[in-house]
């Protein structure tokens, strides 16, 4: 009896409820075993999250589009963005769903958003164009109010007198800036309006008027460009009072004057004094 009672103290609990560190060993059995059991109620519970965001309850059911579409009716651009649309209202990606709006011709922004239930409202902003853009390879584009040069069916624009500009890629923003201080110098007078702005890869420019017209107005800041034409618009008047012949062409890049070929004729002027400011 003496022996049992000994053996049931040396394997009993501790006296004084002591707690016994269990083996490492355990411990990191314990430790994974909670592990994956964690994991694998995360999954069960993902998985069943996964399969309700499909359920058709939670469906696109419908597409409000709003802003400006003056260039695509709304039906024209659900129809070119909802197929490329990919998930539920809850698991759609908004960014993807903006990149495909903004993949539609002449929208140049969008933003959606969700709206409980089912729904997507989307803003769009689309392109204004100023200018054709003439590219190099042959691929005409549109210069929107931003400078920016976009694709777009040209055929959209052919009846609204879009001035061209032709130039290195990357510089349609500049040159949008110098047709609009140099439209209204060049514009309104019997020779024609600006028609066209062309840009070299050194820098100089060229202005071609929509009667035919063609005047080198060479390289230098805007400023000089600009007052380099000021000074010769006020001369040629003269010049084409004296001939009554029509401006052919013009070449500004002369120091000390302007060469001006009217019909049948070639002279040179002297450049006049700039004003004082």
């Amino acid at each position: 009896m003496a022996r049992a009672g000994m053996l049931s103290t040396a394997f009993g609990p501790p006296a004084g409820g002591a707690v016994v560190d269990l083996p490492a060993d355990v411990r990191l059995m314990q430790a994974t075993a909670n592990t994956v059991l964690a994991l694998l109620l995360l999954g069960l519970l993902a998985a069943g999250l996964q399969r309700l965001a499909r359920a058709p309850v939670f469906d696109i059911r419908a597409i409000r589009i709003e802003g400006d579409v003056s260039r695509n009716s709304a039906n024209t651009i659900r129809a070119n963005a909802a197929p490329q649309l990919a998930g539920s209202f809850l698991t759609l990606d908004l960014q993807q769903a903006r990149a495909a709006f903004e993949a539609v011709p002449w929208v140049r922004h969008a933003v959606v958003q969700r709206v409980w239930p089912g729904r997507l409202a989307v803003r769009l902003e689309e392109h204004q164009p100023v200018a054709l853009w003439l590219g190099s390879d042959g691929n005409d584009r549109l210069v929107n109010t931003h400078g920016e040069v976009f694709e777009a069916n040209i055929g959209d624009v052919e009846d609204d007198g879009l001035p061209s500009l032709q130039g290195p890629e990357g510089s349609a923003p500049a040159m949008l800036a110098m047709l609009k201080r140099l439209a209204p110098v060049l514009g309104g007078r019997r020779d024609g309006d600006l028609a066209q702005l062309a840009l070299s890869p050194r820098g100089a420019w060229r202005a071609t008027l929509d009667k035919g017209a063609v005047i080198e107005l060479g390289r230098g800041s805007d400023d000089a460009v600009i007052e380099r034409t000021q000074r010769f618009v006020q001369t040629l008047p003269r010049v084409e009072a004296r001939y009554q012949r029509p401006l052919e062409s013009a070449d500004l890049r002369h120091t000390d004057g302007f060469a001006v070929r009217l019909k049948g004729v070639t002279t040179s002027e002297p450049v006049p004094p700039a004003r004082k400011k």
